[in-house]
């Protein structure tokens, strides 16, 4: 029997920053590879995302401390995957999940995120985030795995390294971008391939 992983030593902490959880402290363990989203990216994201937010299901795929899925689902989201591959991450969202008594609203799955998205999909997600380990790699396989797994018009929010734009193919359009002088965040939605690319709604 494989011994369980301990959940990786916490040297920081993350907050909700609303909803009904607002305030709860998140602890960010030292992992490679983890850099949790600040609350100035969290805040304008969730200001875009707020009129959407209400009943969605959303999927989370590197979901480190937990903050965007858990930040979600604290303003309204119906229910929140998220997928962690290293399992002392994995351990201590399940112990912030049990924590907040989200059980019923957050689903906690250790893969690793392109093997998870080969699986047949199950409920289809409104807004999924994809913020991996920038030194992976990794917007143009997960993005090219994504279609199956999200609603005809979903949400996908993206994370990459300031100057660096992934290159979403069809029929993901831009909808808003912000940058850090660490990051790059935007937004953007599936919609019909007919639309004009400058589309904004």
């Amino acid at each position: 029997m494989t011994p369980r992983q301990p959940a990786a030593p916490a040297v920081g902490q993350v907050r909700i920053i609303g909803g009904k959880w607002r305030g709860t402290k998140l602890p960010v363990p030292l992992s490679p590879g983890l850099r949790p989203s600040s609350d100035r990216v969290r805040e304008t994201l969730f200001n875009w995302l707020m009129p959407r937010l209400g009943g969605a299901r959303v999927l989370d795929l590197f979901a480190g401390s937990g903050a965007l899925g858990l930040e979600a689902v604290s303003r309204g989201a119906a229910h929140a995957t998220l997928v962690e591959k290293d399992g002392g991450l994995s351990r201590q969202l399940r112990e912030s999940v049990t924590r907040l008594g989200a059980q019923r609203l957050v689903e906690v799955v250790q893969a690793d995120a392109l093997q998870w998205l080969r699986q047949p999909a199950g409920a289809l997600a409104d807004i999924a985030f994809v913020d991996p380990p920038f030194a992976a790699g990794l917007w143009d396989a997960v993005i090219a795995g994504l279609p199956a797994h999200l609603a005809p018009d979903a949400w996908l929010y993206v994370e990459s390294p300031a100057g660096q734009a992934p290159r979403l193919p069809a029929p993901w359009l831009l909808h808003r971008e912000g940058s850090t002088r660490e990051v790059r965040f935007a937004l953007y939605r599936r919609a019909a391939a007919t639309l004009s690319p400058d589309h904004n709604v």
